[in-house]
Parts: structure tokens; sequence; C-alpha cells
């Protein structure tokens, strides 16, 4: 594929220069899931733009990595015969999160293999009358092969989507994960200030750093007792250090 040296522009070259087309870039920063802290901003800004198609790449998915199905509203799970890590990270939890399955270099040796073990998978699943079933498909990128089959099933499902109701679930979902990650963030930010407004940062780090205290005990007793001084107090900061 040409790898992802400068942002995916090696391997898009041709996208790229698309006046059409806009590509961002974003680096997860350490933060799990598969998408970056960014990435719902972003779709938001390209969504008020009134771009019709925005196309999310994850860092790639495993048993931690499916935040991606919280914010799009059909999901792709690309799998390559042959590497080793197609069934296995399905079985981890990825059946869960595919609309569509889609084996690609389908030319290569094992293609049909991979696709009869995926399809076994969706069998086993459980869908109720008029549930949506993912499909499977074959497609060869480098050659444009299966490209139309895909853009078919992809159109289809947005018209399951809006024919059975569902995209106000999809939008609740996605401004759920949207609240919770910028909560997290504040929540951290206001915590760590607090300690260390009050003199309690340094000593903690220092009880971790001698075995006297471990991380999880430390954290449960800040939550908790922010909390608790939070309401006590009628939602006000307090002044002093607290014990």
């Amino acid at each position: 594929t040409g790898g992802a040296i400068l942002g995916d522009r090696i391997r898009m070259q041709q996208h790229a220069l698309d006046e059409g087309v806009f590509i961002k870039s974003l680096a997860t920063r350490g933060h799990l899931g598969g998408l970056s802290r960014s990435t719902i901003d972003i779709v938001n800004v390209m969504d008020a733009m009134g771009k019709d198609v925005i196309l999310i790449e994850t860092v790639g998915v495993g048993q931690d990595e499916v935040e991606i199905v919280k914010v799009a509203h059909t999901n792709l799970v690309l799998v390559v015969p042959g590497l080793g890590d197609d069934i296995q990270a399905i079985k981890a939890g990825i059946l869960e999160i595919a609309d569509i399955f889609v084996i690609n270099k389908a030319d290569r040796d094992g293609a049909d293999k991979t696709k009869r073990e995926i399809e076994t998978m969706v069998s086993m699943g459980i869908f109720k009358e008029g549930e949506w079933k993912p499909p499977v498909l074959s497609a060869v990128a480098a050659t444009d092969k299966g490209t139309a089959e895909l853009l078919e099933a992809v159109d289809r499902h947005q018209e399951y989507i809006y024919l059975e109701g569902n995209l106000s679930r999809y939008r609740r979902e996605k401004a759920r994960v949207e609240l919770v990650e910028i909560l997290k963030t504040r929540l951290i930010e206001k915590a760590v200030s607090d300690l260390d407004a009050h003199g309690l940062l340094d000593p903690l780090l220092a009880d971790m750093a001698k075995k006297r205290k471990d991380p999880y005990s430390i954290s449960e007793k800040v939550v908790n007792h922010s909390f608790a001084f939070h309401f006590l107090n009628g939602g006000k900061a307090g002044k002093g250090k607290r014990r």
C-alpha cells in the first residue's frame, strides 16, 4: 500500500491532490479505542460543513479498539488473509461492531477460507427478524475489484438505518461518547489540579514511589473524596488542605 508515512499521503496521493477530498491525519496520543480524542470534533465540523461522505480509518481494531462503532453510522471491518490477525481479532469482539466485512486482497491464497470462516461466524450470530445481518464481501483494492459491490452494501445499510429509525439511536450514542470523553478529560484535569493546589499530589506520588500506596486505592479515594467534598459543600470549592 505504500505505508502510512506523512499522514497517509503516500498511499493516497491521488486523493490527496483532489480538490474535492480533504484528508486529516490524527495521532491517537495514547488514547485507547482506536481513535484520536479529536476524531468526534472533526467529524462534527465536517458534518456542519455539509460533507455527505466522511470516512474514518482507525489504527486497527482489537478487543479494546472498537470505539468507532459509537462514531460512524456504517462500520466496515477489513480483513486481509494470511496475516494471522483476522479470525482471532474477530473472535475477540469485532463481530459485534461490523456492519460489513470485506476480505481485501482477495486474490491471495487463503482468501476463500477466510471468507468462509467469517461467514460461518456471522451465521452463528442471533439476529432478530428484519435486523441487519453483516454481509461478507471480497475485494482487491489495487484493481478496484469488488468496489461497486461494497458501495452497494454501504448504501443498503444507510437505507436500513433511515428506514428502521435507527439514526436517532446512532446520534444519541455519538452524543454520549462525545460527552463522556469531554467529562473524562475535564475531571482528570480537575482532580490533578485540586490535588496539586492543596499540596496533596507530591505526597501521594512519594507514597507510590516508596510502595506505601498503590495507584488504584489512591485513585478510588481521590474520586470518592472529591465527589463527597463537592456535594457536602454545595458544589463550591473548599479552602485549605483536605485530609
